[in-house]
């Protein structure tokens, strides 16, 4: 227990999310001048970079929204042994991030023409933006309808407190598992470009570097967590909605291996589904003794 309490102080206590916080808006903000210099460079033809993500101003916001994502990764970690329906919405906020990071490239490359919905790029673009009105507004929801039912979470603390150290254990190991992840990923992705050529990884590549594992993993973190879940209660209802929220998560993770409409299509029927169970399950709560 001692090495878990410091194991957690050092990872995820309030001391380690402002120090972690401060260093990633750091060098998100170092990236963000790095990547506008390279545009610049390939601009004026003293470097040439053959990707979409060199050819305009505007894509360089790209590169501090990735490490902004990294930092929603590591707040879904720390809100995980505090509160099961945060740390879901975490996983809806950093989809949703994601779709709103890919605009920002795709604001510079679109073609402001009569025939709109006649360019794939352009009506991509469309999606993704109607999308992210509609995800804002279900994570709205939400957090709504999480909020009621974290206030029976905390009525009942002492009914669980097996539950949330068994979250702490797995908070602890998930922090270097997903830093690792990423370093991993940054290392790859950097061997594979091929300087010499010029070469970068397709965009879609790209926008799915480190993420597409992420929730990988996040299905088997959940799965740990659902079947954890069946020592401290067998009511139908908590359990549907466990099961339901693997099932939100597997949806987003699909839409990793699909593009276009019916990538933007899956990321939306994931949070609604998500949002459908918790509606529901709170209103089975009202019938139903309040036991994690």
């Amino acid at each position: 227990m001692n090495l878990l309490a410091t194991l957690y102080s050092i990872f995820l206590s309030e001391y380690a999310k402002r120090r972690i916080e401060k260093t990633i808006l750091y060098v998100a903000l170092f990236g963000f001048f790095i990547h506008l210099i390279l545009i610049y460079l390939s601009k004026f033809s003293i470097i040439h970079l053959e990707s979409d993500l060199f050819k305009n101003p505007i894509s360089a916001i790209y590169t501090p929204f990735s490490f902004i994502l990294i930092y929603e990764v590591y707040l879904l970690i720390y809100y995980l042994p505090k509160s099961f329906t945060t740390y879901i919405t975490k996983q809806y906020e950093i989809i949703t991030l994601i779709i709103i990071r890919k605009l920002f490239k795709d604001l510079s490359s679109i073609e402001l023409k009569s025939n709109w919905f006649e360019i794939k790029g352009d009506l991509q673009f469309t999606y993704d933006i109607l999308a992210s009105i509609i995800l804002f507004y279900l994570i709205f929801q939400f957090e709504n309808h999480g909020t009621r039912k974290l206030q029976l979470e905390n009525q009942n603390k002492p009914l669980f407190q097996g539950f949330i150290r068994s979250k702490k254990i797995i908070a602890v190991f998930l922090v270097p598992i997903f830093f690792t992840m990423a370093l991993v990923t940054l290392v790859n992705w950097t061997s594979d470009i091929t300087f010499s050529s010029h070469q970068f990884p397709s965009f879609e590549k790209i926008n799915n570097l480190f993420f597409e594992e992420f929730f990988t993993v996040l299905i088997l973190v959940d799965v740990v967590l659902l079947l954890i879940s069946f020592f401290y209660t067998d009511k139908f209802h908590k359990i549907i909605r466990n099961s339901g929220f693997v099932v939100s998560t597997i949806l987003i993770r699909m839409s990793f291996g699909v593009s276009g409409l019916i990538s933007t299509i899956l990321i939306v029927v994931a949070v609604l589904f998500g949002l459908s169970i918790i509606i529901i399950h709170n209103k089975y709560e009202k019938n139903a003794l309040p036991l994690e």
